[in-house]
C-alpha cells in the first residue's frame, strides 16, 4: 500500500490552491509506506500520513529544496527513533528551502488531535536546529510551565542517554521556572553554546531574550495576543527564525489559533470555506464609518506586500466539515498516528466518541471547529435557534428579511455598554417584530463614548427611543450614564440598572434563549460575546457576565441584556399592531452610507 492509497479521495497530497505544486518522486519515495501487517478479518485503518490541508511547495521536494530529509535523518541515525509517517511529511514540508537556501516559512501552524506525537516532533526539531544547524537559543512554551517542561526533559533525555551526543551537553539547569539544556557549540559554529529554556506563555515571555527557534505548544489556549506579541518578538532580528506552533483544533476564543488559520486558509484557496464573512447582518452590523482607506498607500506597495507575506505555513490533519462523527476515514485523517503507533488504536477512538459530548469529540479527536465554546454561557445550539436567517432581497443585495425586522417607525428601547478597557462602546436597540417577538440587535459600535449622546439624539432616532439602560454603577459605562442622567440636553430617560436588577437581566435573557422567545440577526460582534461569555456567579447561584474572565469582549452582550431588561420592565402590555404601510415615514429608512443601521430604521 502506497503512500498516495492512503490519502483519502479529494484530498490527494498536493493541497489544493492556485499554487499547488506535486512535492515530487523524491518526497514520495522517502515518505513511502511500508503494507502495515493485517490480522484478523476487519482491516486496520491507518493514520493519513498527508495533511488533508496544506500549504503547497513551490516546487518538488528534494534534499536540495528542503531541510526536512536531513532532520529525518538525524532523527533516526543521532536520536535513534523511528518517526512515524506523518512526521516525516510534516518535516518536508514545513522546512521548504528558497532559491537562496533560506527557510521559505518564518511561522508554521500545525493542527492536529490529541496524542499524536507532537512532543516528540518539538524534541527532535529543538535538538537539530541546536546541534546541527547550529541556532544558539530555542524557545519553548506552552500555557502551563509544566507542559513546556515535560517537552523539554524528553530532549534533555535523549541528549542524557546517547554517548555521543552526551558529550555534546555543557550543562543541565533544573530549577523550577528557569529549565535550561545548553550544549557546546560544534567546531564550525560561532556560538560557544547553544541553550534550550522553557517559559510560561505569558506578556512576560520571552523578553529579554533574542529566539531563532519559537515552539508553542496548544496555542488554541492563547485567549489574547499578550503571550504571542510578547515570545514571537524574539525572532524580529534574526535573518533566519522559525515560530512552531502546534495545536488541537480551537473554538471562537482562541483568537490567535483562528487568526492564523484563517490567514492561511485564505491564501490557499479557502478550501473549508472559513475566510467567508458569515453571519453579518448587512447595513445592521457595525458601523464602519471610522474604516477609510489610505489614499496614499501605492498597489505596487500592496503587491510587495503580498509578495512578502508567503512566510506563513499550515499543516492541517482533521476531519473535513461535516463528516459524520462515527466516519472511521475521519478518525484517520485528524489522527495520523493512528494504529502507527500500537497503543493508539480505532478501539480507543470509538470508545471516546461513544462517550464523549458531541463537540468534546469533534474539537479534541476529530480537530474540527466549534462555532462557539464548550463551555458557552447558553445551552448549546439554542442562541443560533433564535439568529434571523440571511435571505436575498428584492435588489439581490444579501439582508434580513421584512419579516424578521424591528416594525419600522416603531417604539425602541436602548442599551449600551463599554469595553472592559474603555476602547469600544456597543447600543443595542430592542423592539418588536410584526409577529410581536422582541427582537435585540446591536445598532453600532464605535470608539470612546463622546459619540453616544449625539447618535442617541439624532432626530433619526430620538422620537423612537423610550429610554436607556446599561449597568449604573461599577462598570466601565457607569459615568457615561450617570452623565447623561444629569445632562438637561439630553430628554432620553436613563432607567437605573444595577443590584439584583442586573443579575434579573441575565435570567430573563438566559431563560428567552434557550426557550427561542428572542430574536437577534446574525452580527459577529454579538455572536463571539455569546459563545464566549464567562459567568460570575453570586451567591444563591445568581449570574451575569464577567468583562475581566471572559475570553472575548461581551460588552455587546451586557448591551444586549440591557436593552431586553428595559423593554420586560417598560412594557407591560402586549405590543400594539404595526403600523400600516402608508405610516412607515420615508425617512426611516436611511441609506447605510448616512446611517449605520438602515434595515432597522435607525
Amino acid at each position: 500500500m502506497s503512500l498516495a492509497s492512503k490519502i483519502a479521495p479529494g484530498h490527494a497530497a498536493p493541497a489544493s490552491g492556485p499554487n499547488a505544486v506535486d512535492p515530487g518522486d523524491y518526497y514520495r519515495s522517502i515518505c513511502h509506506v511500508p503494507d502495515p501487517p493485517q490480522t484478523g478479518k476487519k482491516p486496520k485503518i491507518y493514520g493519513y500520513a498527508e495533511p488533508r490541508i496544506c500549504t503547497p511547495p513551490l516546487r518538488p521536494l528534494t534534499p536540495e529544496t528542503t531541510l526536512g530529509y536531513d532532520v529525518i535523518d538525524f532523527a533516526e541515525n543521532a536520536l535513534h527513533l523511528k518517526l512515524y509517517p506523518w512526521q516525516k511529511v510534516l518535516l518536508c514540508r514545513m522546512l521548504e528551502l528558497l532559491p537562496d537556501g533560506s527557510l521559505r516559512f518564518r511561522t508554521a501552524v500545525v493542527l492536529i488531535a490529541r496524542q499524536n506525537g507532537k512532543s516528540t516532533l518539538s524534541q527532535v526539531l529543538a535538538l537539530w536546529f541546536m546541534i546541527v544547524w547550529g541556532w544558539p537559543l530555542v524557545l519553548g512554551t506552552a500555557q502551563d510551565l509544566e507542559t513546556a517542561e515535560e517537552v523539554w526533559q524528553g530532549a534533555v533525555d535523549l541528549v542524557e542517554e546517547d554517548d555521543e551526543l552526551s558529550k555534546l551537553m555543557q550543562r543541565v539547569v533544573k530549577v523550577n521556572g528557569k529549565k535550561a539544556l545548553e550544549l557546546k557549540s560544534k567546531p564550525h559554529h560561532e556560538k560557544t553554546s547553544h541553550r534550550y529554556k522553557v517559559k510560561a506563555a505569558n506578556r512576560r515571555a520571552g523578553r529579554g531574550f533574542t529566539g531563532n527557534l519559537i515552539m508553542l505548544d496548544e496555542l488554541r489556549e492563547h485567549q489574547n495576543w499578550e503571550a504571542w506579541g510578547a515570545i514571537t518578538k524574539t525572532t524580529m532580528a534574526q535573518a533566519e527564525a522559525l515560530i512552531l506552533a502546534l495545536s488541537n483544533a480551537g473554538d471562537m476564543a482562541s483568537i490567535v489559533l483562528k487568526y492564523l488559520r484563517k490567514m492561511a486558509h485564505e491564501a490557499i484557496g479557502d478550501p473549508d470555506g472559513i475566510c467567508e464573512e458569515i453571519g453579518a447582518a448587512g447595513p445592521t452590523a457595525l458601523d464602519v464609518a471610522d474604516l477609510t482607506e489610505d489614499e496614499d498607500f501605492d498597489e505596487d506597495d500592496l503587491e510587495d506586500f503580498e509578495q512578502d507575506e508567503e512566510t506563513l505555513f499550515l499543516a492541517e490533519w482533521s476531519a473535513a466539515p461535516g463528516c459524520d462523527k462515527r466516519d472511521r476515514q475521519g478518525w484517520a485523517q485528524a489522527n495520523p498516528s493512528l494504529n502507527w503507533n500500537p497503543g493508539f488504536t480505532e478501539r480507543t477512538i470509538a470508545s471516546a466518541c461513544k462517550t464523549d459530548p458531541e463537540w468534546v469529540f469533534r474539537t479534541e479527536v476529530l480537530c474540527q471547529w466549534s462555532e462557539g465554546t464548550l463551555s458557552g454561557p447558553f445551552p448549546p445550539g439554542s442562541w443560533d435557534k433564535g439568529k434571523n436567517a440571511m435571505v436575498t432581497l428584492d435588489d439581490g443585495s444579501q439582508g434580513i428579511a421584512p419579516e424578521d425586522r424591528i416594525v419600522p417607525g416603531s417604539e425602541v428601547w436602548a442599551g449600551v455598554d463599554q469595553s472592559h478597557d474603555r476602547s469600544m462602546t456597543y447600543v443595542a436597540f430592542g423592539g418588536y417584530r410584526a409577529d410581536g417577538l422582541p427582537q435585540i440587535e446591536i445598532a453600532t459600535a464605535r470608539h470612546g463614548s463622546d459619540w453616544v449622546k449625539g447618535y442617541l439624539m439624532d432626530d433619526k432616532r430620538r422620537g423612537r427611543i423610550k429610554g436607556l439602560a446599561g449597568q449604573s454603577k461599577g462598570a466601565p459605562i457607569s459615568p457615561l450614564l450617570v452623565s447623561l442622567a444629569e445632562d438637561e440636553e439630553f430628554t432620553i430617560p436613563v432607567v437605573e440598572w444595577s443590584g439584583s436588577d442586573l443579575t434579573a437581566g441575565w435570567a430573563d435573557v438566559f431563560d428567552s434563549v434557550r426557550d427561542e422567545k428572542v430574536r437577534h440577526n446574525p452580527q459577529p460582534v454579538l455572536d463571539t460575546a455569546a459563545a464566549t461569555a464567562v459567568l460570575k456567579i453570586f451567591s444563591g447561584g445568581a449570574a451575569i457576565p464577567d468583562h475581566r474572565a471572559s475570553p472575548a469582549e461581551v460588552a455587546p452582550l451586557m448591551a444586549f441584556i440591557a436593552a431586553k431588561w428595559l423593554m420586560g420592565r417598560k412594557q407591560v402590555e402586549p405590543p400594539p399592531p404595526p403600523p400600516p404601510p402608508e405610516a412607515v415615514r420615508s425617512d426611516d429608512i436611511a441609506s447605510y452610507a448616512d446611517d449605520d443601521v438602515a434595515q432597522m430604521g435607525f
